[in-house]
């Protein structure tokens, strides 16, 4: 067997060891527990088959494209010794990333339906879309804020518990005077910025930025952006709530 055939063959594999334990519950509820069968069968196993290969060409693509792609490019703005450079890669690098995030499109629409439905905005398609749409700008900017100070905080040796505990801090002080509104949803942004697009192009930014300046740890100190990419979306989308 040819070698790349092998490895996709072993990364297959792996994808479908995964995901068994998922289908052990599906099915042990659905026979043992409800006592009825499953139903369409046939559409939930090919469904089945299509998600182990998506995940397999998922893993595969961002092994062979994303994190080199960010590594290298950290690596580089590293060695042009340009910080305001880095910088500004650093938030577009997070704006546009989350920008195009599945997840946050899907939560922003929720919402914006929500909150008409709620009385908070008109009940039109055009005020559900601006809604929306500043909900998602809202949280892509709360997350190039974050991953710029990540980058300064792998730069400059700041303390990351420091950051991330009095960045909750402000969350809790928030929160008491936030609309009850937006909690919810700001809560709620902050899970969906760490999903498929975000987390592989931000972590490969930090253990490439970590990697190649003298003195810094990529284990120590280029992890911790997804934490802060996760956290500031809750301060910014609260601030929108209270001000907007």
């Amino acid at each position: 067997m040819p070698r790349g055939l092998e490895a996709f063959a072993r990364a297959l594999l792996g994808s479908a060891r995964d995901l068994l334990p998922i289908a052990v519950v599906v099915v042990f509820f659905q026979w043992v527990v409800l006592g009825q069968p499953i139903p369409h069968w046939e559409r939930i196993l090919a469904g089945s088959v299509l998600v182990v290969l998506g995940l397999t060409f998922f893993i595969q693509g961002l092994e062979m494209g994303l994190f080199p792609l960010g590594e290298s490019m950290a690596y580089a703005f590293a060695q042009k010794g340009s910080l305001a450079w880095l910088l500004a890669f650093a938030f577009a690098l997070g704006f546009g990333t989350t920008v195009a995030e599945p997840a946050l499109i899907a939560v922003a629409g929720e919402a914006a339906l929500v909150a008409a439905h709620g009385g908070v905005i008109p009940d039109t398609e055009a005020a559900r879309a601006e809604y929306a749409l500043g909900l998602r700008l809202t949280v892509a900017l709360s997350v190039g804020a974050a991953i710029v100070v990540g980058v300064l905080r792998i730069v400059k040796g700041w303390s990351l518990p420091a950051l991330i505990v009095g960045g909750y801090l402000l969350v809790v002080a928030m929160t008491a005077v936030a609309p009850p509104e937006i909690i919810g949803i700001a809560y709620d942004s902050g899970g969906v910025t760490t999903s498929t697009i975000t987390v592989p192009l931000v972590t490969a930014l930090g253990v490439g930025l970590a990697s190649s300046i003298q003195g810094r740890n990529p284990v120590t100190d280029g992890f911790g952006l997804i934490a802060l990419a996760s956290l500031t979306p809750m301060i910014f989308v609260m601030a929108y709530g209270m001000f907007f």
